[in-house]
């Protein structure tokens, strides 16, 4: 049996019957496989957590870079695509995977640090690619949002208002001609009781 079978074997006893319920045997059992067939894939059951983990991380990778033109904004507009993508799919097992990579990894630090890794690096992105890197931080975290959403009540939205989500976080990662102005980068106003400051002049200290 594949490693994709087995990995989907764990992921459906997770999302089924809890933490508790995660063993090798029940994995072993769901996919109807022996227990030493299992564990020629993965000898513990750390390692099989390790291989959710990975992989939830490198198809959302591969999705992404597919998507991603590198045009400006493209990377977030690459992420929103991802993630409607993966949520949208119609048999709802890869809606389940992250949900259940977290889930089982979530109390071994070691276990989850290469998806927190990952979530640095889908996050943190170099300013320069977005034309707006704040509007471009909210559209993210408003993406990285659904997936809580819909990995607990997966039809809280109509097809329309699905639509709706995407093609608005899509507009909003839009390079325009009037992105709005940084205030962190805006200088700082004025003492109230200074007189009017001809161009070119500094204010008096």
């Amino acid at each position: 049996m594949k490693r994709a079978a087995l990995l989907d074997a764990a992921e459906a006893v997770l999302f089924e019957h809890g933490t508790a319920a995660l063993t090798l045997s029940a994995v072993a059992q769901r996919a109807g496989v022996s227990k030493g067939g299992l564990l020629y894939h993965f000898p513990t059951k750390e390692a099989l957590i390790r291989a959710m983990v990975s992989r939830v991380i490198e198809e959302f990778d591969a999705l992404v870079e597919s998507l991603d033109d590198g045009s400006p904004g493209s990377y977030t507009r690459a992420y929103v695509r991802a993630t409607f993508h993966v949520l949208g799919g119609a048999d709802g097992g890869r809606t389940r995977r992250r949900w259940s990579a977290i889930t089982a990894s979530a109390t071994d630090p070691e276990l989850i640090a290469p998806l927190r890794q990952a979530m640095a690096r889908w996050h943190h992105v170099d300013p320069a690619r977005e034309p707006d890197p704040v509007t471009a931080m909210v559209v993210r975290l408003a993406a990285e949002g659904l997936w809580e959403v819909i990995s607990h009540a997966p039809d809280v939205y109509d097809e329309r208002e699905w639509q709706a989500l995407e093609h608005r976080l899509l507009a909003m990662a839009a390079p325009t001609q009037d992105t709005p102005p940084n205030p962190a980068e805006a200088p700082p106003n004025p003492d109230p009781g200074d007189p009017p400051n001809p161009a070119g002049t500094p204010h008096r200290t």
